[in-house]
């Protein structure tokens, strides 16, 4: 049972500073030279405990509430650094973060002697990690990953720590952690302190503590699954192909203030819409699992110092990320799981600063927002993506205003600059305030402020899911060898495609996402830009497969005039294709073949063949039968060798659904004297089934 406590702390002793907390005097120079001199709550409740209890503690608070001196600091007064062995043990999830901990644990022991802190983590050579640990280290902190493989090496020895601290928890069990921190946990002794720190509380963080920490001391700060006070939530409801244009405006509009990171779901998004940033002049980079680690320090070493001011990451690469003064924000897509949400947000509005979390919502996400809102108790505001022009005028203002507030060095301009100032005399002062405000808003052209508007007002009914019909629809109609069981929906595809060819977005109509491969439409100027650029490029690692589905020839083999088509009908006749390797299946002993586009053969203990597109059907079972839908003869052996007409005659007449005769007379099937409806019936029959409809004593064993 689980000891619960929002504070240890006599409310009567009101500890405001590091000095009351009980810490020793080296560790209090070195905070009070980085400018700290009051705890944050989850310190003020942490460290007390730490030094005056032996209980293990299970620490929930938001990022950015100083949860690292929460539990480093006392670790630093507990530590005996005169012994050379491991006694503490911080494991948190990313390279990043345990960089990050390693730092501040440093700054906080700068006035302590014999101090060895050690961070152990991937993306660096672990043989001069080996070295480092070699030399006696007192702390090591560590990724998961990385601490395994040194420990499968025998370079580390954690048999006789003290403490294992385990930061940011939630995180590490949504990054599928949890057997590596299990199998690490059971080499450390029984008898140790446990702490555990993270931002949310969900049910594997509850389980791990249960079963890892002995009756510890719950300090929550704020509500669980709770979000930061001081930041201000925002959203706005867009369709999924304007989302890059409705950022832009959104970064345009804000440009003066924005310092933040923009949070997309995968690596070739991150990569992509920072590429598409950068080639349109946006000072930005990203920050995603493919850079090594020389890379992302440079990237992050240049988001710190102001060089770029816009980060794209991903949620694991953006684990660590520990910069003062965000602003911003900004949710492309919303996280597949919702408590990524308290994490992105967390990133702004530190130190008691305010921030802005924002959310570029499609037409599909407005129920996980809702989500988001019953669990985190966090009010969302809606807001609306600015016009161009309103961008432009805030642009020309902000310009105005500095004109007005810039003082006049006199200093600056000496007898060369007045005279060559002489050139500027035959303007006007008119014409000279157009031209430096031309200079300042050249970017705003006639095609930028005609953009539409981009915010979406409300889900479209009727149609097909992606609102743009589906086989229907205008233009080419084409085969993709990527679906559902990618991961993609019918905007997500779109947006491959589209991002892939350079083909507008409007211009790729009528998808329909099937499991393994999927249809789409696209306007005939477009189809060999489209297929050229994505026939051979790969989609998370699998080759993608493009071509036209089917023409319609006038010949043979196509579909007849007022027959139902398959996708365009078939190629000259008796061609059959097979899209993606065809598929058989086996019914009660037979075999199907199916082939999009083409014929298609099952056996349902004996034979059938048919064909979409105007062709024919031969079904047997127990004897043969012919049919063909809309208007010709059937053939029927049904021990009788009776001919049936089902829907009209050879001549044409009216056409009617295939088996509704309008009299509802149930005729024998194989000759076993079976009542049987074809579907239309008065009275209603049931749909033939493909094979547990037959008799038993028609069907062959399998």
């Amino acid at each position: 049972m689980l000891y619960i406590c929002r504070s240890l702390i006599n409310k009567n002793r009101n500890l405001t500073t590091f000095e009351q907390l009980g810490l020793n005097t080296s560790v209090l120079s070195a905070i009070s030279e980085l400018g700290f001199t009051n705890p944050t709550p989850i310190q003020e409740q942490s460290i007390p405990v730490f030094l005056e209890t032996e209980k293990d503690i299970l620490g929930l608070a938001q990022t950015g509430t100083g949860k690292t001196a929460a539990f480093g600091l006392p670790i630093l007064n507990k530590v005996d650094f005169t012994n050379k062995t491991t006694q503490a043990l911080i494991i948190c999830p990313t390279r990043e973060l345990c960089v990050q901990i390693s730092r501040d644990l440093a700054s906080y022991s700068k006035f302590l002697q014999n101090v060895n802190i050690v961070s152990v983590y991937g993306g660096s050579s672990i043989t001069q990690q080996i070295d480092q640990l070699k030399r006696g280290a007192q702390i090591v902190v560590a990724t998961p990953g990385r601490l395994m493989d040194l420990m499968a090496r025998k370079a580390v020895k954690i048999q006789s720590v003290n403490f294992v601290v385990l930061d940011e928890a939630d995180e590490m069990l949504n990054m599928g952690f949890r057997e590596d921190i299990e199998e690490i946990l059971s080499v450390t002794p029984a008898e140790k302190r446990v702490c555990l720190f993270s931002a949310t509380m969900s049910k594997q963080v509850r389980q791990i503590a249960e079963r890892y920490l002995k009756d510890p001391i719950e300090i929550t700060v704020g509500k669980k699954n709770a979000g930061n006070e001081n930041i201000i939530h925002e959203y706005a409801m867009v369709h999924a192909k304007d989302k890059i244009a409705a950022l832009k405006r959104v970064l345009d509009f804000t440009s003066d203030s924005f310092y933040g990171i923009i949070f997309c779901t995968t690596k070739h998004e991150t990569q992509d819409i920072s590429d598409k940033l950068i080639r349109d002049g946006y000072n930005a980079d990203c920050l995603h699992g493919d850079l090594s680690q020389q890379q992302r320090e440079k990237v992050m070493t240049r988001f710190r110092h102001h060089a770029i001011k816009i980060l794209l990451a991903t949620d694991v690469a953006a684990r660590g990320i520990d910069v003062e003064g965000l602003t911003h924000v900004i949710h492309y897509h919303l996280p597949d799981d919702i408590e990524y949400y308290t994490h992105r947000s967390g990133r702004t509005a530190r130190a008691g600063k305010t921030g802005v979390s924002f959310t570029l919502l499609n037409m599909r996400e407005p129920y996980r927002l809702k989500e988001i809102e019953k669990l985190t108790g966090i009010k969302f505001n809606r807001i609306l993506i600015p016009s161009a022009t309103e961008v432009r005028d805030k642009k020309l203002l902000a310009f105005l205003q500095t004109i007005e507030n810039t003082e006049i060095e006199d200093g600056v301009f000496d007898e060369n600059v007045m005279k060559s100032l002489e050139e500027l005399d035959n303007f006007t002062k008119v014409d000279l305030i157009k031209k430096v405000l031309s200079l300042e808003l050249r970017r705003f052209s006639n095609e930028y402020l005609s953009g539409p508007d981009l915010n979406a007002v409300a889900a479209e009914r009727g149609g097909s899911r992606d609102g743009d019909g589906g086989r229907g629809a205008r233009g080419k109609r084409l085969f993709i060898s990527i679906g559902s069981k990618d991961g993609l929906d019918n905007t997500t595809l779109k947006e491959f495609v589209a991002s892939t060819s350079s083909v507008p977005f409007k211009s790729i109509i009528g998808v329909e996402v099937k499991g393994v491969f999927s249809f789409l439409n696209v306007e005939d100027e477009f189809v060999d830009q489209l297929v050229t650029a994505v026939n051979g490029s790969t989609y998370k690692d699998r080759p993608v497969r493009i071509e036209v589905s089917g023409d319609r020839p006038e010949g043979g083999g196509g579909r007849r005039e007022g027959g139902r088509g398959g996708y365009g009908g078939s190629r000259g006749g008796s061609e059959r294709r097979s899209y993606g390797g065809g598929e058989k299946r086996s019914y009660g002993g037979g075999s199907e073949r199916r082939s999009s586009g083409g014929s298609e053969r099952r056996s349902s203990g004996g034979s059938e063949r048919r064909s979409y597109g105007g062709s024919s059907e031969r079904s047997s079972s127990g004897g043969s039968e012919r049919r063909s839908y809309g208007g010709s003869s059937e053939r029927s052996s049904t021990g009788s060798g009776e001919k049936r007409s089902y829907g009209g005659n050879r001549e044409g007449g009216e056409r009617k659904p295939y088996g509704s005769s309008g009299s509802g007379e149930r005729k024998p099937y194989g000759g076993s004297g079976e009542k049987r409806s074809y579907g239309g019936s008065s009275e209603g029959g049931e749909r033939k089934k493909r094979d547990g409809d037959f008799p038993p004593r028609k069907r062959r064993d399998a």
